[in-house]
């Protein structure tokens, strides 16, 4: 690749124009460097002569000339390393079909391993500094080399005595007469990445009711009140069974129902025969199945907490922090202290159930965001081993309050970032609690295996590894979508129990396309991204913020957030110490860190 690669960058009254030479940018490599600027900036692309195409950047109202100056600079980078992705994809993008054919097809045909001397299979990378790129292969094996060693790659002059070289080939970014055993091992671990598209749908939702004796302002169900006259919103018996019927429907060999509401220990007697219903069936089906309560805990008493022990229902419920954080935006109806019912419960569930009887989540508001290292610590008082950090969701009551309890996505990241490090610190100070969020990212990162995060999928997990059936027996993808019903959106509405059969909920046109439009390797901005490997799709948040369920990158708040993180993670595994890499598998894999170290 040495052809002139001459940029010119001029100015007027409205913004920059940057011309390129087309003998070396191809349309394709301009128009995909472009996308990921048009965020904050209007972009006209128009040849200017016969030798150059133009490029025009003009601030959007809500940018700045100087924001559009840096993004100018940024894009003549990305421009080139578009460029190198066009060449990659046509000497090598062949080598993915033919991993994808061995991971997944019966009939494999042979790779001739004498074609040529050096074979670069697919990857994907990013540049981590002006002397330093990261690449990452198909499965999500990563390596940090010199800018130079790049170039020597793409140039197939790389040194065969080079250390790179000796990297490359270890972790099969590179093959020469053994090509057939680098495919062989690369499409294994592909087949083990996608492991979760192997048996479908496995994680089904149960709505119990859509009525809550919480009030919460971030509500992402939109819950109402059980006096409420006007409403009534619980689950019936024969909804339930129709429910439960089509869940065993699903080919998956394990099967785990979660019940959510509102608060679905108001709907009690229903709980109790969906577990007794599906119990039943199991005894033909004999799938591996499990339950799971999502609960406030407040209703919770000795006679329940004895039968979730019997019948080994986990409890899902929440905590945002000590009591004043967790009180101010989880209200309950009566008045009460929703803090105080938590933390006795929690109590009587740990006295029949042990000390793993339940499992937190929090939800982060505005008021958290300084205030992180606080609720680690009452996480840390009360005997939890870890706390999943997650940022606000525009959904329900939260869409409508956004005001007041949302943030810039840019302030999570930041007040992410200093909880991590809290969370590390203390890990390295001899204490086990782990961020979860990260700890997924990291199993994809480390590891070939799935984790069963549907956000972290590709394609998506919407439908295809979970769903959720709300109270009147509307079928969703994903508990967003049925959040969004609530206010009167049904577009990801999939069928009803009592109306329409598996084959039409799970085989029918909604969902086909939804799958088909959330595959990372080819979404726009997605498939040339270092990160898609570790990374997945959100189509309904997508929807929500744009109107489309593929969405734009350069303005999601997921993508932002994603890439934020993944990128601080790998500031600590490139700097591989010791300490801080055996606290990462410590989180991976459950175990003390003594263990780990042992």
């Amino acid at each position: 690749m040495s052809v002139n690669q001459e940029a010119y960058i001029t100015t007027d009254d409205e913004g920059y124009l940057v011309r390129l030479n087309k003998g070396f940018y191809e349309q394709a490599a301009v128009f995909s460097a472009a996308y990921k600027f048009m965020g904050g900036n209007i972009i006209k692309i128009f040849p200017v002569e016969d030798t150059m195409v133009g490029i025009h950047f003009k601030p959007k109202e809500c940018g700045s000339i100087e924001k559009t100056k840096q993004d100018v600079n940024s894009f003549l980078n990305e421009a080139i390393d578009q460029q190198v992705r066009l060449y990659l994809e046509r000497e090598f993008g062949h080598m993915r079909d033919v991993i994808v054919e061995h991971a997944f097809s019966q009939v494999k045909k042979k790779v001739d391993p004498l074609k040529q001397s050096l074979n670069i299979l697919p990857f994907s990378f990013k540049r981590l500094s002006d002397s330093q790129m990261l690449l990452v292969n198909c499965v999500g094996e990563y390596v940090a080399i010199p800018k130079q060693d790049f170039g020597n790659l793409l140039n197939k002059s790389l040194d065969k005595s080079a250390p790179t070289y000796t990297l490359l080939k270890s972790k099969n970014f590179i093959a020469g007469q053994d090509l057939e055993l680098a495919i062989e091992m690369l499409s294994t671990k592909m087949r083990t990445r996608k492991a979760f598209l192997k048996d479908f749908t496995s994680l089904h939702m149960v709505v119990l009711t859509g009525h809550c004796n919480c009030r919460c302002d971030y509500c992402h169900a939109s819950s109402s009140d059980i006096t409420n006259k006007h409403t009534y919103q619980n689950m019936s018996p024969q909804i339930a069974d129709a429910a439960v019927n089509m869940i065993f429907e699903s080919p998956s060999p394990e099967i785990k129902i979660e019940f959510q509401g509102g608060e679905p220990l108001i709907n009690w007697d229903v709980l109790v025969q969906i577990v007794h219903h599906a119990k039943e069936l199991n005894l033909k089906a004999k799938k591996q199945l499990e339950f799971v309560l999502c609960t406030n805990m407040a209703l919770l008493d000795e006679k329940k907490i004895i039968f979730l022990k019997k019948e080994g229902v986990l409890i899902s419920t929440s905590l945002d922090g000590p009591k004043s954080l967790h009180d101010l935006h989880r209200k309950m109806r009566d008045g009460s202290s929703g803090y105080d019912k938590f933390t006795e419960n929690l109590a009587l569930a740990r006295h029949f159930m042990g000390r793993g009887a339940a499992s937190p989540l929090l939800t982060i508001t505005r008021d958290h965001l300084d205030k992180l290292p606080e609720v680690i610590d009452e996480y840390i008082r009360l005997g939890f081993k870890g706390i999943f950090l997650r940022a606000l969701n525009p959904y329900g009551f939260a869409r409508e309050e956004m005001a007041s309890l949302g943030y810039p996505m840019e302030d999570f990241i930041e007040a992410y970032k200093k909880a991590f490090r809290y969370i590390l610190e203390r890990n390295l100070q001899g204490e086990y609690f782990s961020e979860n969020y990260a700890t997924l990212l990291l199993s994809r990162i480390l590891t070939p295996f799935a984790t069963g995060f549907m956000d972290l999928q590709s394609p998506a997990g919407a439908g295809i590894s979970g769903a959720i059936y709300d109270y009147d027996g509307g079928v969703y993808p994903t508990d967003e979508g049925r959040m969004l019903a609530r206010t009167g959106d049904k577009e990801f509405l999939l069928g009803n129990v009592l109306e329409n059969s598996f084959e039409e909920v799970f085989g029918g046109h909604k969902l086909r396309s939804l799958t088909s439009k959330s595959c990372v390797e080819i979404l726009p901005g997605c498939s040339s991204c270092a990160y898609q490997t570790y990374c997945g799709a959100d189509p309904v948040r997508y929807y929500v913020e744009t109107g489309d369920v593929v969405g734009f990158r350069p303005e999601s708040e997921f993508c932002m957030k994603n890439m934020a993180i993944i990128d601080f993670l790998f500031g600590y595994l490139l700097e591989n110490d010791e300490r801080v890499m055996d606290v990462f598998w410590s989180w991976i894999t459950r175990k003390p860190l003594e263990a780990i170290r042992s």
